[in-house]
C-alpha cells in the first residue's frame, strides 16, 4: 500500500467519530480507470507521461547527503546527462539533500525514494530575479526552487519530501501567532514593520513591502532598485510554465516561500497522491494554484496549508485578459483539506475565465471556507460550467459555500489588522464591460455540512447578477442559513437547513428564484425577502405550515413577487 493510501486509511479511522458516514466513504482512493466517470461535459483524456528505462542517481554526479553541502551542480549534471540520453529517471536516495534551484528539461522524472528529503537553500543569492507571473500579474520574482519552462513530459514521483525553506522568506503577521511564538520569532532576528504587526526576515524584505501597494508586487520603485528588495520577491516553490504532459505523483511538498505548486499555461497535467503542507500562518501559503491550464486531473491528495488549498486561476485584470487563456477541462476528485482559507477555490485572479470543471468526493475539515468563489469589479472573466457534488464539510468557521464579487484580498476570517468593511458591498450600478466578472451555470449537489457557521452566501454584482446556480439534495447544520444578494436563476431543491441563529433563507434583490422541497428544521425565522429589485420568487406551498407568517416580505417588495 502506498504511503498516501495508508495515510488516508488512518484518517478514516481518526475521523470515524466526527464525520458522518457519507463523508467517510469519500476517503476511499480512486484511480485513473474511474477518474472520468460521471463527468458532465466532454472531457478529453489527459495525455500521460512516459519515460525511457535509463536511470541515474544524483550520487553518480557527486551529490553528498547530510544537508550541509549544496548539491545544485549534482542535480544539474544529472538532468543534463539524462536529457542528452533522451530522458529517464533521476533517483534521489534516502537522505537529506541540500540544493539551490532545480531546473527541469524535457523527459525528466525526478524520483524521490522513501526517506529522501530535498531541502532548498535559504541563501537568497542562489535565486536570481527572473520575469514571471505571480498572482496573475506579469512581474518579477526570484527564480523558483523547482522550475520548468516550455518543456514536455516531466514528472516528480516517489514518496520523499520536498521542503522549500519558506520560513526564511516569508513575512509573518503578529495576529497569526501566539505570544510565545511571536516572541521567539522576533528574538530570532529580522525586523518589524513600523506598527510592529508584521515581522520581516530582513531589511530588504521590509523595504519591498513598503514599496508595494498590494503586498506582493513592488510597484512603487523602479526596476533598477529591484535588487535592493530581492528578499521580498519570494517565489512559488514549484513553477511549471507552458509545459505539456506534467505528472506530480506521491511526494510531500512543504514549506514553500509563496504558493506551493503553480502550473501556469500548461496542458495535460496530473496531480495525484500528494501531501501538500504549509504552516497555517504562512503568507500566500497556497497549496495548488492551477492557472490558465487545460486538461488536468487532481485527485487523491491531502492539503493542510496557510491559504487556499485547491485554487483555479487564469490571470488578473488586464494581464489576464490579454493572456486570454482560461483554466478548462479539469477533474478534481477525492481530496482531503484540513486548514486552508478555502477548500476548493475559483478566483480571485480569473480574468481569463474558468470553465468545464468537475469537483466531487472531497472532504473539508475546518477550512475557513469550503467552496469559495471570489472576484471583484475590474477583473473581467467568465466562470461557467462548474459541477460540484458529494462534498462533506465539518467545523467551517465562516461559510460552507461563498460567492463574493467584492473580494478585496483579505482572509475570510477577520484578522487583527483587517476591517470588517474592507470588502463592503457597493450598490452603485456600474457599466458592464470586459472588466465585469461573470459567474454562471454552477451546479452543486449532495453537499453535507455539519457543526459550522453559515450554510451559503451568494453575492453577485448589482450590474451582473450571479446567474443560474443550482443547489440540490444537500443538508446544512449551521448557525446561519442561506443568503442570496444580486442573484438570478437560483434553484434550491431538496435542501435541508438547520439554522440555529437567523433566517433559513434570505433573498435580497434577487429574481427568478425557485425553491422546492425546502426544509428549515429548528430555524425560528424561515424566509425573508428584501430589495426593490426582487422579482419572481417561487416556493412550494407544501414546504410551509403557515406561509403568511413564515415568509416575511419587506415593505419595498411587491406583493406579486412571491409565488406559491
Amino acid at each position: 500500500m502506498k504511503n498516501i493510501q495508508l495515510h488516508t486509511f488512518l484518517v478514516l479511522i481518526i475521523l470515524a467519530i466526527t464525520l458522518p458516514i457519507s463523508a467517510q466513504k469519500n476517503i476511499i482512493s480512486i484511480n485513473e480507470t474511474n477518474i472520468y466517470e460521471g463527468i458532465e461535459f466532454s472531457m478529453p483524456k489527459v495525455n500521460t507521461t512516459s519515460f525511457p528505462d535509463y536511470q541515474v542517481s544524483i550520487t553518480d554526479f557527486g551529490a553528498i547527503t547530510g544537508g550541509i553541502v549544496k548539491n545544485t551542480d549534482a542535480f544539474a549534471k544529472a538532468i543534463n546527462d539524462v536529457s542528452i540520453k533522451g530522458g529517464g529517471q533521476i533517483i534521489v536516495p534516502r537522505g537529506i539533500w541540500l540544493t539551490g534551484p532545480i531546473t527541469f528539461k524535457s523527459n525528466i522524472n525526478l524520483h524521490l525514494e522513501d526517506g529522501a528529503l530535498i531541502v532548498f537553500s535559504d541563501d537568497f543569492d542562489d535565486y536570481p530575479i527572473v520575469k514571471t507571473s505571480f498572482e496573475g500579474l506579469n512581474t518579477v520574482r526570484c527564480i523558483s526552487p523547482i522550475n520548468a519552462n516550455n518543456v514536455e513530459n516531466i514528472a516528480i514521483t516517489g514518496h520523499g519530501t520536498i521542503d522549500g525553506s519558506g520560513d526564511a522568506w516569508r513575512p509573518v503577521k503578529r495576529s497569526k501567532m501566539t505570544d510565545s511564538q511571536w516572541k521567539n520569532l522576533v528574538n530570532s532576528g529580522g525586523v518589524l514593520s513600523q506598527n510592529g504587526k508584521i515581522w520581516f526576515p530582513s531589511q530588504s524584505s521590509k523595504k519591498g513591502y513598503e514599496s508595494s501597494t498590494n503586498f506582493n508586487v513592488p510597484d512603487l520603485i523602479n526596476d533598477d532598485e529591484l535588487q535592493s528588495v530581492k528578499d521580498f520577491l519570494r517565489p512559488v516553490m514549484v513553477s511549471i510554465v507552458s509545459c505539456k504532459k506534467v505528472l506530480l505523483d506521491g511526494p510531500t511538498f512543504q514549506n514553500s516561500p509563496a504558493w506551493n505548486i503553480h502550473p501556469l499555461m500548461c496542458e495535460d497535467v496530473i496531480i495525484r497522491n500528494l501531501n501538500v503542507k504549509n504552516p497555517w500562518y504562512s503568507q500566500n501559503g497556497d497549496g495548488l494554484d492551477l492557472e490558465s491550464c487545460k486538461n488536468a486531473l487532481v485527485y487523491n491528495n491531502t492539503f493542510d496549508v496557510g491559504d487556499d488549498a485547491i485554487c483555479f486561476k487564469s490571470g488578473k485584470d488586464k494581464d489576464g485578459r490579454d493572456r486570454g487563456m482560461p483554466t478548462e477541462n479539469v477533474i478534481v476528485k477525492n481530496n482531503i483539506v484540513y486548514h486552508a482559507h478555502g477548500g476548493f477555490v475559483i478566483g480571485s485572479e480569473m480574468s481569463g475565465g474558468v470553465k468545464n470543471v468537475h469537483v466531487s468526493n472531497c472532504t473539508f475539515i475546518g477550512t475557513d471556507v469550503g467552496l469559495r468563489f471570489k472576484s471583484t469589479r475590474g477583473r473581467g472573466g467568465i466562470v461557467e460550467n462548474i459541477y460540484i457534488s458529494n462534498i462533506d464539510m465539518i467545523h467551517i468557521p465562516t461559510e460552507a459555500i461563498r460567492f463574493n464579487m467584492f473580494y478585496g484580498g483579505n482572509s475570510p476570517v477577520l484578522e487583527d489588522d483587517q476591517n470588517a468593511d474592507d470588502e463592503k458591498r457597493d450598490e452603485t450600478l456600474m457599466a458592464v464591460t470586459e472588466k465585469t466578472p461573470s459567474f454562471k451555470n454552477i451546479h452543486m449537489q449532495n453537499i453535507r455540512v455539519s457543526n459550522s457557521n453559515t450554510a451559503v452566501f451568494f453575492m453577485g454584482l448589482p450590474e451582473m447578477s450571479l446567474k443560474n446556480v443550482s443547489l440540490k439534495n444537500s443538508v446544512f447544520e449551521t448557525k446561519k442559513g442561506i443568503t442570496a444578494i444580486d442573484a438570478e436563476g437560483i434553484t434550491l431543491s431538496n435542501v435541508n437547513i438547520t439554522a440555529s441563529n437567523g433566517y433559513a433563507l434570505t433573498l435580497y434583490n434577487s429574481k427568478n428564484i425557485i425553491v422546492t422541497d425546502f426544509a428549515f428544521k429548528n430555524s425560528k425565522l424561515p424566509v425573508k425577502i428584501l430589495g426593490t429589485k426582487s422579482e419572481n420568487i417561487q416556493f412550494d406551498k407544501k414546504d410551509f405550515s403557515n406561509p403568511k407568517e413564515q415568509i416575511i416580505r419587506g415593505d419595498e417588495v411587491l406583493k406579486n413577487t412571491i409565488k406559491l
